[in-house]
């Protein structure tokens, strides 16, 4: 009787891990980033789109530098203490780096680099389970929008809905501000 093989472990990702390499390329930019800019800022975001992001650092390409990607990555090239920092007082600023957080490095002015992140802020479709940020009514009467087809999936999200004629009513006042709608497509 043969005996049965090895278990082996088998990737079934097609990606390969970025290695050390790539990891030391990127504390040597935020490193050479920091000797040739003058003012270092954390930056935090939420629900961030990358094509918003891309449009902001497009205008401020000439002018700055911003750095996305690991904290620990960006604690390492700052420095995580006294010790092993690259300017004075910057090991400081790595901890402040937690959570959904970047790094942007600029000569600008801190009122005009204030006043640019203040004023960002791009409203985009909702995804799937966010929460709204504005308070939803929907008032008794038809919804055009919808087909007739919609109204078991209306139905099913909770809605007060009833088909009249081809055409959905609500059939009485709807408020939430908690908006949450799964879509599943089949082709």
């Amino acid at each position: 009787m043969p005996k049965s093989k090895r278990n082996k472990i088998v990737s079934l990702s097609k990606t390969k891990k970025k290695g050390r390499e790539h990891k030391e390329s990127i504390v040597n930019a935020i490193r050479e980033a920091a000797e040739s800019y003058n003012s270092i800022y954390v930056f935090s975001f939420e629900n961030m789109r990358n094509l918003k992001l891309k449009e902001f650092r497009e205008q401020l390409k000439s002018t700055s530098r911003f750095f996305l990607g690991s904290n620990k990555v960006m604690q390492v090239a700052l420095g995580r203490s006294a010790s092993d920092e690259i300017r004075p007082g910057l090991y400081k600023v790595s901890k402040l780096l937690r959570g959904d957080a970047g790094l942007f490095l600029t000569n600008m002015p801190r009122d005009e680099v204030e006043s640019l992140f203040n004023k960002f802020e791009e409203t985009d479709f909702a995804r799937t389970g966010s929460i709204a940020t504005e308070k939803v009514e929907l008032l008794e009467g038809p919804l055009d929008q919808f087909t007739h087809e919609m109204e078991p999936f209306l139905r099913k999200q909770g809605l007060p809905v009833r088909l009249n004629k081809g055409k959905i009513f609500v059939a009485s006042v709807f408020r939430t501000t908690y908006v949450y709608m799964k879509v599943e497509f089949t082709y």
